[in-house]
């Protein structure tokens, strides 16, 4: 499915709440040769850090990057990569992961991921941080994908022209 389609796809479930919660399902895993560059400009954000403060100030940018380009998914593609402690940002539930005592606003940030997903931003979430922390799958956002390795889809979506942003 290309682009256009897919965004003409999620139109249309958008406007169909029963059946856009019918169709969510548990993140998918990806392979690296699956991502593709598809837009003119196209960009990798990096999150591999634990502080709520400085991940809101990545989505705030990412929003601030998007309105350069009018919005439009067809003339930017953002990714955002976590592994390590950026994994938490993109879970349910904190229970049973190094974070579970942490006061993390996981409604807010869910909420505006989410939002950034309606302008084509795609989460890629390290599948070796979720197998060394033992973490589920299932626990994490239904609009996330797992790749094989975070850093590794990093170096890949460099080489085939994504830009590298970190916030720091």
């Amino acid at each position: 499915m290309n682009r256009r389609s897919f965004f003409k796809a999620l139109t249309l479930l958008g406007s169909m709440p029963v059946l856009s919660r019918v169709v969510s399902a548990a993140p998918v895993k990806v392979s690296l040769s699956d991502i593709k560059k598809e837009t003119p400009v196209a960009v990798v954000y990096h999150c591999d850090f634990p502080q709520e403060a400085r991940f809101k100030t990545m989505l705030t940018n990412i929003g601030n990057h998007l309105s350069v380009y009018d919005n439009d998914p067809f003339k930017i593609k953002i990714v955002v990569v976590a592994h390590g402690p950026g994994v938490k940002f993109f879970m349910k539930d904190l229970s049973g992961s190094p974070w579970e005592n942490e006061p993390i606003n996981i409604s807010e940030l869910e909420r505006r991921e989410k939002d950034l997903t309606l302008y084509g931003v795609e989460y890629y979430i390290c599948n070796i941080t979720l197998n060394r922390l033992r973490l589920d799958p299932n626990k994490l956002h239904d609009f996330t994908k797992i790749v094989p390795s975070g850093v590794g889809a990093i170096g890949d979506l460099q080489s085939k022209g994504f830009g590298y942003i970190k916030v720091q």
